[in-house]
């Protein structure tokens, strides 16, 4: 499964930035819809394109492997 690190990516520009930043700041900087960031964020398995992997990578000024993680389904299970 890929696993969207965009929590983990939200907590570093907050410290960074010293601003708490939301969801919708996220949507109306990067032209996503705030539906499809929520979703990234709680539900797994969620997907999408490439274009968005890249405007959020713009955003977070960061590199793909830092917003994107693939985790074997097997450690998925372990999990639950």
């Amino acid at each position: 499964m890929i696993r969207f690190k965009l929590k983990e990516m939200i907590a570093k520009k907050e410290f960074s930035d010293g601003e708490r930043v939301t969801v919708a700041a996220v949507a109306e900087a990067t032209g996503i819809h705030r539906m499809t960031i929520s979703k990234l964020i709680n539900h797994r398995g969620t997907n999408t394109g490439t274009d968005n992997v890249s405007k959020l990578c713009e955003y977070f000024d960061c590199k793909v492997e830092d917003l994107i993680e693939y985790v074997p389904d097997r450690d998925i299970k372990e999990i639950d």
